[in-house]
């Protein structure tokens, strides 16, 4: 039996029916670890020893009921941001290169809770500031589709683990497209659930306002799955929302006859890849043959949206960061003349060049004589777009856009143009600064074999569209519908 060509729930099934074991699906993954990895690079650090022991203790808690979540037995990665208590969380970052967290992150607790195997933490870019994953004080990682191309970031190792074989599904965070985008570029599907679904407890803080972390999978079935068992509400974690609708995966074979998708057209305007713009057309050609309604609308603010986004992620992160001085935790400069000195040497040091741009640009719009000028006028730009998309949803049932404008950069390109790689989250960015869900599927390739993303975007809490459930299919059925008639399931 070729377990690689299940999906995790069909391997969950698979495992409950006692057709194969839960340590024949962690020797599957760790098979095409051994295989790919070298090329890859999706991991920083993987746990195979304590894998194979959980996998006889996962097995055992099946077997007495112990586990039963449609998910146990399961192996997922887990982004290196997110913390796994005695293992080191680096944040892809010298500067917390020695830490290792005393506690579990409330994702890993629920993880283990529902009988899943953490094979290990997967590579990003440095504290999640990155669009290519080229940014980690460990190494890239490159794209399994093509190793010559990146796999997108920030989130890249956890999309290239799964795309690669390397497991069943993954944990990523998402700031401003950072597990959209690489699952766009990696051909796999992310998820970016309603901001407060999911605890950020333990989850090393880009923006917090922003930060959500989300499932990555071959499908949307399996990210809805995964979706469960990480959503709840956490009182350790003041974002965290108390929601009553989170049975994500429930079935609905409804169809979507009457519903009506909004498409913004400056999302299809100046620097958009002919090719990507292409097979998200085609797209739009299914939908309506399905029954939809499909309009395009004018988003007047899409201009604002990165300029507002980086300002405001930015500021956040030179707060955030400020914690990384050497004193309490993680790297330390060896040579310095006092307090002042050593904390100089060890930021300067222990930070990577894209992390010091983020948080100089941070300071900046932070110091006296220029809050008003740009953060506050930042947040109230992100009040106006978050007014239109609330206009733009009175209207329609789903936005869509393409997940990105192009497909995965050659590695190194992007890198010489940081300007280009921030307006590469275009389409991706608004979603956070909105708190809003999204999730990218596969819906093409362009003449390189590279993958192409097609983004759907709902309303708050519209992962079940809770506002009108007897009349349409929920968030995740929605997408699956769409990526079955697309060809990419």
């Amino acid at each position: 039996m070729d377990l690689q060509a299940l999906t995790a729930l069909e391997l969950a099934d698979k495992i409950k029916k006692r057709q194969v074991s839960v340590l024949d699906g962690v020797k599957s993954v760790f098979e095409q670890i051994e295989k790919k990895e070298s090329r890859v690079h999706a991991y920083l650090d993987i746990y195979k020893k304590e894998a194979y022991t959980r996998a006889k203790e996962v097995e055992k808690g099946i077997a007495d009921d112990l586990y039963n979540s449609p998910l146990a037995g399961v192996p997922i990665a887990v982004k290196d941001n997110i913390c796994v208590k005695a293992h080191p969380t680096t944040c892809a970052s010298k500067i917390l290169g020695d830490f290792i967290p005393p506690y579990n992150a409330d994702v890993i607790d629920r993880l283990e809770r529902a009988g899943m195997i953490i094979i290990g933490k997967t590579n990003m870019d440095e504290f999640a500031m990155g669009s290519t994953t080229e940014t980690s004080a460990y190494g890239v990682t490159r794209n399994p589709h093509n190793p010559e191309h990146v796999p997108g970031g920030s989130s890249g190792g956890s999309c290239a683990a799964v795309a690669a074989g390397e497991a069943y599904l993954a944990l990523g965070s998402d700031t401003g497209g950072s597990i959209r985008q690489p699952s766009a570029f990696c051909g796999v599907t992310g998820l970016k659930p309603t901001y407060g679904t999911v605890s950020r407890r333990g989850l090393i803080a880009y923006a917090s306002s922003l930060d959500q972390i989300g499932p990555i999978g071959k499908n949307t079935a399996d990210c809805a799955a995964l979706l469960e068992v990480i959503a709840g509400h956490d009182p350790l974690d003041s974002t965290s929302l108390k929601r009553d609708d989170i049975q994500f995966s429930r079935e609905n074979d409804r169809g979507i006859v009457g519903m009506k998708f909004g498409v913004p057209k400056e999302y299809l305007s100046e620097g958009l890849n002919p090719q990507t713009k292409a097979a998200f057309m085609e797209a739009l050609k299914v939908l309506t043959g399905m029954g939809a309604i499909v309009e395009f609308f004018s988003m007047k603010t899409t201009e604002y949206m990165i300029p507002a986004y980086y300002i405001i992620a930015s500021a956040e992160a030179s707060s955030n960061l400020e914690r990384f001085d050497g004193v309490k935790y993680g790297y330390r400069a060896a040579e310095y003349e006092d307090l002042h000195d050593m904390y100089r040497r060890t930021r300067t040091e222990g930070f990577g060049t894209e992390v010091k741009r983020r948080i100089l640009l941070g300071s900046f719009v932070l110091s006296s004589g220029y809050y008003d000028a740009y953060y506050l006028k930042a947040l109230k730009t992100k009040n106006l777009i978050k007014q239109e998309f609330d206009k733009a949803f009175a209207d329609y049932d789903v936005l869509l856009s393409p997940t990105a404008p192009d497909t995965a950069p050659r590695l190194g390109e992007s890198l010489k143009d940081p300007m280009a790689m921030y307006l590469g989250d275009i389409y991706t960015v608004a979603v956070n600064l909105c708190g809003l869900p999204a999730i990218s599927v596969p819906c093409g390739k362009d003449d390189k074999g590279l993958p192409i993303g097609l983004q759907m975007i709902g309303d708050c809490f519209m992962e079940n569209l809770s506002r009108q459930p007897a009349e349409l299919p929920d968030f995740p059925a929605l997408s699956a519908y769409l990526l079955r008639r697309l060809g990419g399931d």
